[in-house]
């Protein structure tokens, strides 16, 4: 029987067994992913048809990435292992990661606490309540020396998750580095840097989008210049899906930010291919296993497309989508938390059947607290057991082909590609966010997820169905006493006494007169930083200038 012939007889062979199934019993469920798209019953050969195997899916490691970015992918190398830490005094963190090194792990990730993130120091009394909490506190460069104490930065990859000050992160360092006579050439690793989607999602901004875009752009041509093996944005799509979007939101929103950064590098005078080899993403892993799993191999493709066929990037590394992975956080449940365990190491599989380079799990007892050291060996040995007991590394992109995967892939490309449009006719991303375009679609989509759960539409372990009434809650959960404010106030008002003063008043005229003079801010930042001026002076010296930023009401 040739192709065509064959075609046809199973298009016929298929309407026949639909027309039987419909009439079978189905569950009241819905049958949609978790992005609310509806799923069919059966995929075959006519739901690839439009999918061209050479221009659409193509091989590891050549355009347009669907099937990986690397040709041996993890028989050559496997993906990083981290795992999120932070909490307490930078002692504290400091000794979980030797802890964690010492059992495994082959790269930092670094939490900070709230204040941190805010660009305050410990002892602003906006921080009152707040410090070491659920990060670690880092207000100088004296912290993020103890932080990385004993820890060579020239051996490590260390990833850092802080966006609003993220340049003065950066440059502590920077300095910590030099102190250990490593240079910025020699150092590895990501910092997040992603204000955008903080706008979208995460609300933990400072500046208004513009001047944040700036520090952006200067950072990425100080680490171009610098810094070549350090990658200086994480673009974000996790706090996007954190905050209640869909998959298909996370991937569009992700990527539109993402663009609309290598705009503002181009708009710059910079040459794309000197610096989007070292642009990376970071995106959530949520439980719908082949929805996952089909979201970052469209990640991949668009991003080649554009990359190459948009920006003119000439370079192949510039088409290349590098993303970090971790499994969803609000998957987790305070219910059953040992359920957790199972949730983690499905999630943490559709990142490696989706080509991720770096991955994150999350420990059982996240939902409660942070993690003790139990829960976390428990999370970074499911990562090791994915690696090295279910042959899961042996081919490249095993799920390949899959007429579902393939017709989701696709799918969820065209979906992107829809938002991209709105986003398009609405000026572009910041535009989009000051119309709350993106905080409505997500509201919308939270809500509709929420109303599927409460009509058990949608069923989650422990929550709304098989629950357990009065369980108690037996695992152990890390507790950060007040002990640990007092002591960062302490080092704090100890380090404003030693340091020298006047260096740092300079250091600081110096940083506002090159954002009024619009100036690279990163080697006044970097200055300041190796003279002890703390976070919160450095950015109140650019409030200063930028000024704060108010959200606008949105109804």
């Amino acid at each position: 029987m040739n192709k065509t012939s064959s075609n046809g007889h199973y298009k016929s062979l298929k309407a026949n067994w639909e027309k039987e199934a419909q009439q079978m019993r189905v569950r009241p469920i819905k049958f949609t992913t978790l992005s609310g798209e509806e799923i069919k019953l059966l995929y075959g050969p006519d739901d690839v048809e439009h999918i061209d195997p050479v221009d659409d899916i193509g091989l590891p490691g050549e355009y347009p990435y669907t099937r990986g970015i690397h040709k041996t992918m993890y028989r050559g190398r496997m993906w990083t292992m981290r795992q999120f830490a932070g909490f307490g005094t930078p002692e504290d963190t400091n000794e979980r990661y030797h802890y964690l090194l010492k059992h495994g792990q082959t790269g930092l990730s670094v939490a900070f606490d709230l204040p941190t993130l805010m660009g305050r120091d410990a002892d602003d009394s906006l921080s009152e309540g707040e410090v070491g909490i659920c990060g670690v506190s880092v207000s100088s460069l004296a912290d993020m020396e103890l932080l990385f104490k004993g820890i060579p930065l020239d051996k490590v990859s260390t990833s850092m998750t802080i966006n609003a000050p993220a340049a003065m992160l950066l440059a502590f360092y920077i300095a910590v580095a030099e102190k250990q006579g490593v240079s910025p050439e020699q150092l590895r690793g990501t910092i997040q840097n992603d204000i955008l989607k903080e706008y979208i999602a995460q609300k933990e901004w400072i500046y208004p989008p513009e001047p944040s875009m700036r520090i952006i752009i200067d950072m990425f041509k100080y680490c171009t210049d610098n810094m070549p093996q350090w990658n200086p944005i994480s673009i974000s799509g996790y706090h996007i899906r954190e905050a209640g979007s869909t998959s298909v939101q996370e991937l569009a929103f992700t990527l539109a930010d993402g663009f609309a950064y290598v705009e503002a590098a181009l708009e710059a005078g910079m040459n794309i291919d000197d610096f989007a080899p070292r642009l990376s993403f970071f995106f959530n892993s949520h439980i719908d296993f082949f929805e996952e799993i089909a979201k970052f191999r469209a990640a991949r493709r668009i991003y080649a497309k554009r990359m190459r066929e948009k920006y003119g990037a000439k370079n192949p590394r510039s088409w290349t989508l590098r993303f970090h992975t971790q499994t969803a956080g609000c998957s987790l449940t305070a219910q059953q938390p040992e359920n957790n365990i199972v949730r983690t190491a499905i999630e943490a599989l559709a990142g490696v059947l989706g080509g991720t380079q770096s991955l994150h799990t999350n420990s059982m007892d996240e939902t409660l607290a942070l993690p003790s050291e139990k829960a976390v060996t428990i999370a970074l040995r499911t990562q090791q057991i994915l690696a090295h007991e279910t042959g899961v590394t042996n081919t490249i992109d095993p799920l390949g082909g899959s007429y579902f995967i393939e017709n989701l892939t696709t799918e969820m490309e065209q979906k992107a590609e829809e938002y991209f449009r709105r986003i398009d006719d609405l000026g572009g991303v910041i535009p989009a966010i000051e119309q709350g375009f993106f905080q409505r679609e997500i509201a919308d989509a939270a809500y509709r997820y929420q109303t599927e759960l409460d009509k058990k539409e949608k069923i989650i372990v422990g929550v709304n169905e098989f629950v357990h009434d009065n369980a108690e809650v037996e695992i152990p959960l890390l507790y950060i006493p007040p002990e640990v404010e007092k002591k960062q106030k302490q080092r704090l008002a100890d380090l404003r006494q030693s340091r020298n003063q006047e260096d740092v008043e300079k250091s600081l005229e110096s940083l506002k007169r090159a954002a009024r003079d619009e100036k690279n801010l990163m080697p006044p930042i970097i200055e300041a930083s190796r003279n002890y001026a703390t976070l919160g002076e450095m950015c109140n010296a650019l409030i200063e200038v930028f000024d704060t930023y108010d959200e606008p009401i949105i109804f």
